[in-house]
Parts: C-alpha cells; structure tokens; sequence
C-alpha cells in the first residue's frame, strides 16, 4: 500500500484529495484538522499503521502495520442531507457489509457502529463532526478493518471479541481493492440516506434482532429486552419485558447479548 497504489486503484471514483500515511497517531484527528481547512467532499486519509487509533468512547483500536484498514473519510453534507447526519453510521456499516458480502461473507451490523461476522467484530466506525458555528461543516467517518490475522488484537485487551477476514477466508484480502469496494458501496449508497428502502436495510442486516439484549446507558441506566428495530433517526428500538418500545439513542451505550 502507497500513495501511488492508491491513487491509481480509485482513480474512477468521486473523491476529493488523497492522502496516504505509512504511520500517523489517529487517521480521524488529522482528518479533523485537514477538514477545518476547507477539504473537499469525499477526501479521504489512509494509514498502514495507527499509533493512537481509537474507536467509540475513546477505546483505543489496535493497527498495527500491514495488517488493517485504516481510513477516513472526509463529508461535506450536502442540503438535503443534514436532516438525517444521524444515519451516516447507517451509511457506513451498509457500505462495509455490502463490501463484505462480495467477499463471500454475511456480515451484520451491531448497533450503533460495529460490523460483525460470526458474531466477532471486524470492523469499527468513528464518526465524529466539525462545526461552523451552530451548523455542521464536515463529517468525518472513521474506518478500521480487521484485515490479517495480526490485526485482531489479543484477547486479554478485548472488550468484545474480534476476528480478521484472514480467520474466515484463509487468506487477507488486498486492502485498496477492498477500499475500493466501501468506498464505491458509500458512495452508491449516500443518495438513498432519506429513503425509508435505506432504512430497511439497515435494519435487515442488524445483529441481534429479535434477541435478548442488555443495553447500558451511561453509568447507571440498563435495559434489558429484545432488539426490534431501528427508529427513523438510527436509535435502536428495544422492547422490553412488559412490552414497551423503548428507544436508545446514540451516545454512551454499550450494547451485548443478555446472557
């Protein structure tokens, strides 16, 4: 992977600029500090190695050279697209799980940012927001890819169970052909943002549908009942014992099997 190999594998697609780091601390912070300098939409940085990865919550995120994808995409949304800013985690678990399924895989989506295959992790999101005074200027969409084997980080350090697509498929996949696949899944997908047909799909890939779930919210608030569905924001629906939809929405969560 290098700049060259990258500019050439996505030349056909609608990116802004591209820029390639054998080692940065976190693709997301400097996407951060390039967005706030007036990027263009869909600018993208990808790292082989990430010294200060982290995902949601401030949880660190394991890249290690040669053995992940790591990258972020740079959003400048458009009109009709800020209503619904809360589904672009939709957007990007939809674009990993369709990347994957060309591999042969049946991904699924853990609520609100995780992609899961055989019930192990593969890939997280990060999404985080620049602003311009009250109104949103950018979107940053972070994504890591467990691609070898050495990716997956041991499991004294793990808070949920991790798995690399080299485990599934024998071998890792090339990591800019598989870039090249979200990114071109992203980028298909982000018109349909408003459509209740989008919606449906993310719904249709949802881990854990139908199960029995415990959801922590913050310090102090659990719920306990069966994943149901998504509302129209992304907030996952839950009914719990007595029957009652409940709606959780982004923020502190910890979602996990009840077990």
């Amino acid at each position: 992977m290098d700049q060259q190999a990258l500019i050439q594998t996505l030349s056909n697609l609608p990116l802004g600029d591209i820029r390639y780091f054998s080692s940065i601390g976190s693709t997301n912070d400097e996407a951060m500090q390039w967005a706030a300098r007036g990027v263009r939409d869909l600018s993208i940085i990808v790292a082989d190695q990430q010294t200060a990865g982290r995902g949601r919550l401030d949880r660190p995120w394991f890249t290690p050279p040669a053995t992940a994808l790591a990258f972020s995409l740079i959003l400048r949304p458009k009109a009709e697209e800020v209503a619904h800013l809360s589904r672009i985690v939709g957007l990007a678990g939809l674009a990993l799980a369709d990347a994957f399924g060309k591999l042969g895989l049946a991904p699924q989506i853990k609520w609100p940012n995780d992609i899961l295959l055989n019930g192990r992790k593969v890939a997280g999101i990060l999404i985080e927001l620049t602003w311009a005074g009250e109104e949103v200027d950018c979107v940053v969409v972070g994504v890591g890819v467990n691609v070898a084997k050495g990716a997956t980080p041991s499991t004294d350090v793990l808070r949920f169970p991790a798995i690399s697509l080299e485990h599934i498929l024998g071998e890792a996949p090339d990591r800019i052909r598989l870039l090249y696949n979200i990114l071109t899944s992203f980028i298909s997908l982000r018109p349909h943002m408003h459509a209740d047909s989008f919606m449906a799909s993310w719904e249709k890939s949802l881990a854990y549908q139908g199960m029995d779930v415990r959801v922590e919210m913050g310090a102090d608030q659990v719920i306990v009942g069966k994943v149901s569905g998504l509302e129209a924001d992304g907030s996952l629906k839950i009914l719990d014992e007595h029957g009652k939809s409940i709606a959780v929405r982004f923020g502190d969560v910890r979602l996990r099997l009840f077990a």
